[in-house]
């Protein structure tokens, strides 16, 4: 016996319709600006190598999920620079500078950067999935998200002893930052060093006093 179909049914049947085609829209659009920020990654090879060397780069969040908010995408950007230099929460020295050769600035994009001696997954970056290194643009990890299919090409976890001690080395690197930015806010040649291209001294305060909370907070709700 078939089921008969009352208008309600066939409203609901059109919302849900509509729902899934919207978030589809909204994949295939953030899909595209991962697939636009790994070829901007690919052109600073063409920069001289005094600048920071771009390492690689990796999505994570909701657009690997499907869940959630896709009007944006969130990327980690993988440097090599030492890892005093590049604690979490922090940017780069020359962030403007990266900024505007990757477009960030005219893109919805929330942007981590990470240094390479350390895991690029952490509390907040969970299995990633890279799209781009100095061996080119990930194309099959691209294609395969298009696909939602990108499981296999993301990192695995890590274990939580692994998490565990890796929060407790970046805490530790956290303080020690804040602790000089503390120490040379009121420096005038501090201050002239971390000043320019829009960002003021006291953005530099704010990413390593986050930063740190942040890290501390993670830290803390690992051990309840």
């Amino acid at each position: 016996m078939k089921a008969s179909l009352t208008p309600a049914t066939v409203r609901d049947d059109a919302f849900v319709a509509l729902l899934r085609q919207d978030v589809a829209v909204h994949h295939a659009t953030a899909v595209r600006r991962l697939r636009a920020i790994a070829e901007s990654c690919q052109e600073l090879m063409r920069f001289p190598v005094d600048e920071p060397i771009m390492h690689s780069a990796y999505a994570f969040g909701a657009v690997l999920d499907g869940t959630g908010d896709q009007d944006f995408v969130q990327v980690a950007f993988v440097l090599d620079v030492p890892t005093d230099e590049l604690t979490w929460g922090t940017r780069p020295r020359s962030y403007p500078w990266l900024a505007h050769q990757l477009r960030l600035d005219r893109t919805p994009v929330d942007s981590y950067w990470r240094p390479a001696a350390w895991p690029v997954s952490n509390h907040v970056i969970r299995r990633p999935l890279r799209i781009w290194s100095t061996d080119g643009v990930d194309e099959r990890a691209l294609d395969a998200l298009t696909r939602g299919e990108a499981a296999p090409f993301r990192l695995p976890a890590p274990s939580g002893d692994e998490l565990v001690a890796q929060l407790a080395t970046e805490l530790d690197a956290s303080l020690a930052h804040l602790k000089r930015v503390r120490d040379g806010f009121w420096e005038r040649d501090w201050r002239a060093e971390h000043k320019g291209d829009g960002i003021h001294p006291e953005q530099y305060l704010w990413d390593a006093v986050h930063g740190y909370l942040d890290l501390l907070e993670a830290a803390e709700a690992g051990e309840r």
